[in-house]
């Protein structure tokens, strides 16, 4: 049998499949068709330090290859999520990585100080988030930035900290470099890249924000020369994700430098694609006689 464990920031997973923040809640509705046992990681939808409602609809559009989203970061705050997700996540045999979110440094800092005594596994960071002391530009748009909000974070986090990189940037290597400066344990990538829709016959826009977040196939490529870019900027391990929807994707991300790997809209159009992608993973390790999956980490170059 191959060996599929993979050790992200000293946190070992049974194998390098997780979901994407925000397209699986906290598992719950999709334990009803998804064994949540056989996942890596169940990476959580991200929670702030109060109940966010989140952006007026229409906030989701279909678009070529993919989906636009404006959901603004809904969620039931912090104190309910401890409540009710984690003992929920803690019936299962898979690592638990809660995604945190803010509108300020201290937002943040609020999630992390209180999930500190958590019996969580890892910390995801959305810095795609608006800054709203900084005019709304987000917090991962800037090198220091991110180093600052990386290395503060750190002082009171007790998990290891992922770093969720957004795409929307001149140089993601920079990026990554700032937040492994910062302190991070790990980074993903990447988080969704921004996008409009008009509908022409109301001459309007589609979401009532105007721009959303787009995610699915039509990312893909860009997404593993982001990965590939950022293996070669930083020496921590990293989540790939954007557009992966079978096996070959997720192998491919794994060939250009992620350890592991998240799945996040595919899981719209089939609840079973994570489940298919760890069935996959091993098919084709048996299939080329990879004995240890981290052979293929990184292995385009070697």
């Amino acid at each position: 049998m191959s060996n599929m464990s993979v050790n992200v920031a000293g946190v070992e997973w049974k194998n390098p499949v997780t979901v994407a923040s925000g397209t699986f809640g906290s598992g719950a509705e999709y334990s009803e068709f998804v064994d949540l046992n056989r996942l890596g990681a169940v990476t959580t939808k991200g929670v702030a330090n109060k109940p966010w409602e989140g952006n007026p609809t229409p906030r989701v559009a279909e678009v070529y290859g993919g989906m636009l989203n404006a959901v603004g970061l809904q969620n039931p705050g912090i104190e309910l999520f401890c409540k009710r997700d984690i003992p929920f996540l803690k019936q299962f045999d898979t690592r638990i990585v809660v995604n945190v979110c803010g509108h300020s440094l201290d937002e943040y800092l609020d999630v992390v100080k209180r999930l500190a005594d958590e019996p969580i596994d890892m910390m995801e960071i959305n810095i795609s988030c608006p800054n709203v002391k900084e005019g709304g530009i987000a917090f991962g748009t800037d090198p220091k930035g991110v180093e600052t909000i990386t290395s503060e974070i750190k002082k009171y986090a007790k998990q290891p900290v992922i770093m969720k990189l957004s795409p929307n940037v001149t140089s993601i290597a920079e990026i990554a470099r700032a937040a492994e400066a910062g302190g991070a344990d790990a980074v993903s990538l990447i988080n969704t890249i921004t996008g409009m829709k008009i509908d022409i016959n109301r001459r309007n826009f589609v979401l009532a924000n105007k721009t959303g977040g787009m995610s699915g196939p039509a990312v893909h490529p860009v997404a593993v020369r982001m990965v590939y870019e950022t293996a070669h900027a930083v020496n921590i391990p990293i989540i790939g994700m954007g557009g992966i929807t079978n096996a070959a994707d997720a192998i491919e991300m794994i060939l250009a430098g992620a350890t592991a790997v998240s799945v996040g809209t595919a899981n719209f159009v089939n609840p079973k694609t994570t489940e298919q992608i760890v069935d996959g993973i091993a098919e084709y390790m048996d299939r080329y006689g990879v004995k240890d999956i981290s052979e293929l980490v990184g292995a385009v170059d070697r």
